[in-house]
């Protein structure tokens, strides 16, 4: 077969991504597609790095850069309005193109993972009241340690995460991506179910205990109170910063076979392969007050108490890296796409550049001294993700390098 004069062009990383674009099926009729998908699809992943966070800016964006886009796929009838962008975005099923992150997600990280956070987040501007729809409320996967995005799936109106976070557990089971991970959720989680199918895909729990577990949450306090010091691990970290230090006491008994014992009640809540229980102690000192917090958790791991300190704080990293990046970077919160499957869809889009903008950053020029008879004794500063944006914007081929970069951190 002749080879496509188009492929020499493409950066491998990015023949990866454009081959795993070309596998979701385009249900449009053949005869009459000028813009194919996965022009489309390229076209909207580039200029969301770019800066656009909407379709018409998408579209302006494409017919102002046609050329750099043909370096990559033909582009023969040029870049579809912003209208059209709409439309084609609010049909594509979202499973598919959400199978699709995945895989591709997959192809570029085969390594394995060691924590893996799940949490979810709500498109304020996603309702319409018109026809009487919430807004779009999606459950997302996240790598804390490599800062990725490894998949997303969508809540039912009428349910909450609990339904959506055994079916993304499912998806990310089927491609090996929980063995010999942590998965860390919040309180809504805690039940055997999900602890069950975390086990099942190969995985360790690490779900916090809260009021929506009311029996569990007092038997756990009452061991803690009950057991004496030398029966349990303990880790003790301070961190000074933001105008505030924080000292955080980690706790973990590992005596729960109390937790699986015969003698239990009929119907009371049993937890797969429950191997700690864990209290974490923070107390934060501010300027003119201090506040101190208690929190709980069960799992399975058996890891030390410093590493199970690392996991707890290392599951804020969903909120404090992704939710806050796609709401204040991307502006996600503000996107009012609302019709068919757009919002998911294009949420899914923000999250393909999310993982491109993570990547290792381009190369810099090194620090200039400040007096030039010194040399430069730091590093280039890493560049945040609303800057490479900018970057992107200014500088086609910076977006080059963005989207051909391996996707994990240095």
């Amino acid at each position: 077969m002749e080879a496509s004069p188009y492929e020499p062009a493409r950066p491998s990383r990015l023949r990866l991504l454009l081959d795993h674009f070309s596998r979701i099926e385009d249900k449009r009729s053949p005869e009459g597609v000028a813009h194919k998908l996965n022009e489309i699809l390229l076209l909207c992943v580039c200029a969301t790095i770019a800066e656009c966070d909407s379709f018409d800016a998408i579209a302006d964006w494409g017919n102002d850069h046609l050329e750099f886009l043909r370096r990559f796929l033909p582009f023969d009838w040029g870049v579809p309005s912003g209208r059209w962008l709409n439309i084609v975005m609010n049909r594509i099923d979202p499973d598919l193109f959400a199978a699709c992150f995945m895989d591709w997600v997959r192809a570029c990280w085969p390594d394995p993972l060691d924590m893996i956070a799940i949490d979810g987040k709500t498109l304020r501007r996603s309702h319409d009241r018109a026809k009487g729809r919430v807004a779009l409320h999606l459950v997302s996967a996240f790598a804390a340690n490599s800062h990725l995005v490894l998949g997303q799936e969508a809540v039912d109106d009428k349910t909450n995460e609990t339904t959506a976070i055994p079916l993304l557990l499912a998806k990310l089971a089927a491609g090996r991506n929980l063995e010999g991970a942590v998965v860390t959720i919040d309180a809504i989680a805690c039940n055997p179910q999900i602890a069950q199918s975390i086990r099942d895909a190969g995985a360790d729990y690490l779900l916090a205990v809260k009021g929506n577990q009311p029996s569990l949450q007092a038997d756990i306090e009452a061991a803690f109170e009950a057991v004496g010091k030398g029966q349990i691990d303990v880790d003790v970290d301070v961190d000074k910063g933001h105008g505030r230090i924080e000292t955080r006491t980690v706790s973990v008994l590992r005596q729960v076979d109390w937790l699986d014992g015969d003698r239990r009640f009929p119907g009371e809540v049993r937890f797969a392969d429950a191997r700690a229980i864990v209290r974490v102690e923070a107390r934060t000192e501010l300027k003119d007050r201090s506040r101190s917090d208690v929190r709980y958790y069960i799992t399975s791991s058996g890891r030390s108490a410093a590493e199970l300190a690392q996991n707890v704080r290392g599951h804020w990293a969903i909120e404090n890296t992704l939710h806050w990046t796609l709401d204040m970077t991307f502006q996600e919160d503000l996107s009012r796409v609302r019709k068919g499957h757009g919002a998911q869809n294009m949420a899914l889009v923000r999250k393909f550049a999310f993982n491109k903008l993570r990547a290792p950053p381009f190369s810099d020029p090194p620090n200039l001294p400040v007096k030039p008879c010194r040399r430069p004794t730091k590093p280039p500063r890493p560049k945040s993700i609303k800057l490479k944006r900018k970057i992107a914007s200014w500088n086609v081929n910076r977006l080059a390098e963005i989207l051909s970069a391996p996707t994990r951190l240095s």
